[in-house]
């Protein structure tokens, strides 16, 4: 199920470069904060009243620990998204691809610590495999590595998901119900994202203006139902059923779907919309950084982790 999760986050990437065309056709002009506020915040507020009406009365028994994860795992996500496409301004993309990926490393080494134990060897093995293929996905430069502001907030933005990733591992939130929990999450991002609209928006008519165009419209519900509710949901009924280590490596097959999708849906969506996106092309890049990243995932699951005693 979180694989399906990784197809679902994989397409957002298309989806995503699509809606910032189209909205640049609409708002011509626009700047890069506009545009990501107006793509976060109706598939956040779309999806928070899709399953608040999926499920009507069990919102009332919402428990304090509940709504506790639901806002800690939104803060989690909403920061490392801002630092993400902030840092993004100021590095190379395939810099920031490899940089993203860290909390595959970040993650057993953090488990490590608070356990006072390494890891098996299998661990690092993975990890080194799913590093090098996110390397070869990205054609990460070695020479344009360096720790500039930019490789600073991606790597920040690294944690925040890696916080993420460990909050739906927590012994106390063990007996939540997902659903509830993605509900608040859901509500508390599109919150912040409407705030981050008001901030951005050069002009309030601008935002109107967007809901005319039935691609930009298109686009988003698509985002909402499969990107959003569908991948959220899936991410938070069934990563507490393996451990966070796994999930860590499980995640990084987003870029692998991510690079798959890109070979034909730019086309299609461009047909449709009128836009000028052109498909990636398959690459050797692509074929070794998929294989590596997948050769690590099938290791893991080899040699399951056990879970840690609450």
């Amino acid at each position: 199920m979180l694989v399906v999760a990784n197809v679902f986050w994989g397409l957002s990437f298309p989806l995503n470069k699509a809606i910032a065309f189209e909205h640049q056709q609409v708002v011509p002009g626009s700047s890069s904060w506009f545009i990501t506020a107006c793509l976060v915040a109706p598939r956040f507020l779309l999806a928070a009243v899709i399953l608040g009406l999926w499920l009507r009365g069990a919102l009332r028994g919402l428990t304090r620990l509940e709504l506790r994860q639901g806002v800690i795992l939104a803060l989690f996500n909403v920061l490392g998204m801002v630092f993400q496409i902030d840092g993004l301004q100021y590095t190379l993309a395939s810099t920031s691809a490899f940089l993203t990926q860290a909390y595959a490393v970040l993650i057993p080494l953090w488990l490590a610590l608070r356990r006072r134990r390494l890891p098996p060897a299998i661990v690092w093995v993975c990890c080194a495999l799913v590093l090098a293929g996110v390397a070869v996905l990205g054609r990460l430069d070695w020479h344009e590595l360096r720790l500039g502001r930019g490789e600073i907030e991606t790597l920040i933005s690294s944690l925040f998901f890696m916080g993420q990733i460990l909050a739906l591992d927590r012994a106390d939130f063990a007996a939540n119900r997902p659903l509830p929990v993605t509900f608040v999450l859901f509500a508390v991002e599109a919150v912040i994202a409407l705030v981050m609209v008001g901030i951005s928006a050069p002009h309030w008519a601008d935002v109107p203006r967007l809901l005319t165009s039935v691609p930009w419209v298109g686009f988003s519900l698509g985002l909402t139902l499969f990107c959003t509710v569908g991948a959220f949901t899936l991410m938070n009924v069934f990563q507490p059923r393996i451990t966070a280590t796994e999930a860590g490596l499980v995640y990084c097959l987003e870029s692998v779907f991510g690079s798959l999708l890109a070979l034909f849906l730019p086309a299609l969506f461009s047909r449709w919309a009128g836009l000028d996106y052109p498909n990636e092309t398959l690459t050797l890049n692509l074929i070794v950084g998929g294989g590596l990243i997948t050769a690590a995932n099938v290791l893991i699951q080899l040699k399951p982790l056990s879970k840690a005693p609450a």
